[in-house]
């Protein structure tokens, strides 16, 4: 049987994330509601801990921008710094661009980019309650940024990338938004191991976050074939414990495990 065309990928992710924002629910890591089998899945609090966030990330974010879709850290490979701008890929409610915000300052600027309309709706009704200035959120695929040339220092992520069905497109248009002397921060998800045909076959996890994940030699290629230098991809085992719980019996973690991902535009 032929897998999902593209179209077919994309709109089945741009479905469920809008369904999970419509009713303002969480998920259970990048998984959005409905992947994780358990009745006692944990709440977004303690899924952005176990990430590696604070509790005081936690805490200063405005309610309901942390939604439990993350399978990582990616403020803490960015090194972000007062007057940066920061582009996050896939911004869902906007959780990571608040803290971004925090971090650049009122001289810095935040730009979250996000395909779903339920989710920019969310996230700026987010920014909105935080009286943010410097923080923006824009409808657009990730694979076509409605970004400027040479715009942006620091591009985040927190596992999206691995949703696209053209991920070398992806990183095309991270590498062209960049400033020269720019830099990628990203957590994703990435394939250990070669997933199952049944796998990649299935809708439901792509769009959980797992039938899309690329291989890491192959992801590092396309890295360095676009133009990134300095590039580095730590898989981080330990987060094989939540990834299990996003399709609970499927022994996916033998498969795909959350990594951080970072390079440099010359």
């Amino acid at each position: 049987m032929q897998g999902p065309t593209n179209d077919q990928v994309r709109q089945a992710v741009r479905e469920s994330y809008g369904r999970v924002a419509e009713a303002d629910a969480a998920g259970c890591g990048c998984a959005p509601s409905g992947c994780c089998g358990s009745g006692n899945s944990p709440t977004p609090e303690d899924i952005a801990v176990g990430l590696g966030y604070s509790s005081d990330d936690v805490s200063v974010a405005p309610e309901g921008a942390n939604m439990g879709l993350g399978c990582g850290n990616p403020q803490a490979i960015a090194s972000l710094r007062p007057g940066e701008t920061v582009l996050d890929l896939g911004s869902g409610g906007g959780f990571d661009c608040f803290l971004a915000a925090g971090a650049v300052g009122e001289s810095g600027r935040v730009i979250g980019v996000d395909m779903t309309p339920e989710m920019i709706a969310k996230a700026r009704e987010n920014a909105a309650k935080a009286g943010l200035a410097n923080v923006e959120f824009r409808l657009g695929e990730i694979e076509n940024l409605p970004v400027a040339d040479d715009a942006v220092d620091v591009i985040i992520s927190n596992c999206v990338i691995n949703l696209s069905p053209e991920k070398p497109n992806v990183f095309r248009e991270a590498y062209r938004v960049l400033r020269p002397g720019g830099r990628l921060a990203v957590s994703d998800i990435v394939a250990t191991a070669q997933l199952p045909e049944e796998v990649k076959r299935n809708l439901a996890l792509h769009a959980g976050c797992i039938a899309g994940a690329p291989q890491i030699d192959e992801l590092k290629s396309v890295l360095e074939d676009v133009g990134f230098t300095n590039v580095r991809i730590k898989p981080i085992d330990e987060s094989k414990e939540l990834i299990r719980e996003w399709a609970p019996g499927r022994n996916i973690e033998d498969f795909v495990v959350s990594a951080s991902i970072e390079a440099a535009k010359p």
